[in-house]
């Protein structure tokens, strides 16, 4: 009997963010929200790309767009345990999860980073992350090599 397709009962459907209307970008500021505080994230996040936009003279949309593609992973491992064992087999990360790591990743590189406001840090993870440099793609090259190290395993996927 073949597979069904996972439906997640509770998934909503995102509006697209009030300045650029864009859906990803509406997702990425979900992602950064503390304790509801939409509002103080959207600022903090369009103050972001509006250095972005001062930085690199490019549209801020299309270097956000290149920043989350370039983070985001192909291959990730996920721990098994067969035969009393565990073993890391890697798989392929899909479409949803790409970009839920992809976001988490460049959200918490922008934490960790050293700077004066949370903008500008997060401003200058996104400019790392599109010029494929930076924290979050430090991040996706240790999981692909995790992954990588650990094919001799993906039979037991």
């Amino acid at each position: 009997m073949p597979r069904r397709k996972r439906v997640y009962k509770n998934k909503k459907f995102l509006k697209p963010d009030p300045k650029f209307g864009n859906l990803m970008l509406s997702k990425f500021i979900n992602h950064l929200m503390k304790g509801g505080k939409k509002n103080t994230v959207q600022k903090v996040v369009y103050d972001a790309l509006e250095l972005v936009s001062a930085q690199t003279k490019n549209d801020p949309l299309l270097v956000f767009d290149n920043a989350i593609r370039n983070v985001s992973p192909v291959l990730e491992v996920k721990a098994r345990r067969i035969g009393g064992a565990n073993y890391q087999v890697a798989i392929e990360v899909r479409g949803d999860r790409k970009e839920t790591l992809a976001m988490r990743w460049l959200r918490d590189a922008a934490r960790n980073r050293s700077g004066k406001s949370m903008a500008e840090k997060l401003a200058a993870e996104i400019i790392a992350a599109s010029n494929k440099e930076g924290a979050a793609i430090k991040k996706r090259d240790d999981v692909h090599r995790m992954a990588e190290s650990n094919r001799a395993f993906s039979h037991f996927a």
